[in-house]
């Protein structure tokens, strides 16, 4: 499925009527250019989920935060700063792919052959004639 945003707010509409169906093992690969508005979409959705932690920082430095949601655990990554595919697997992320834990994934193309089956796709392309405007493709 695909949606157009034209503004930050609809970005997190449409992640906020994506979220509703996301359950326990769901694993959310979010790729785009940088400021294409990955951590917007996700701090929608964890929201959603019932993460109530006031600040949501992306991960960038940290690479994975944790959370407690309302029926499961999130886990937010960001692989932007890592080399390969090793470096990422020394992190355990597979850990984070199994319930009780929905994984949101940024830069997920560091590593794409970690990613389990089933994950689910988020692209997220700006319109370099519209400054806000985005496609947001769902698969």
């Amino acid at each position: 499925m695909s949606y157009q945003s034209y503004n930050e707010l609809e970005t997190v509409e449409i992640a906020t009527r994506f979220a509703a169906s996301l359950k326990a093992g769901d694993v959310i690969a979010l790729a785009g250019e940088l400021g294409a508005g990955k951590s917007v979409f996700c701090r929608a959705v964890m929201r959603v989920l019932g993460v109530t932690d006031e600040a949501l920082p992306s991960p960038t430095f940290a690479i994975i935060q944790e959370y407690d949601a309302d029926h499961c655990r999130v886990a937010h990554m960001d692989w932007y700063r890592l080399e390969d595919v090793t470096e990422i697997e020394m992190l355990g992320v597979r850990d984070f792919f199994l319930p009780p834990w929905i994984c949101l994934i940024e830069w997920p193309e560091r590593a794409h052959d970690l990613l389990p089956e089933g994950t689910i796709h988020v692209d997220i392309q700006c319109d370099g004639d519209h400054i806000e405007r985005r496609l947001i493709t769902v698969r």
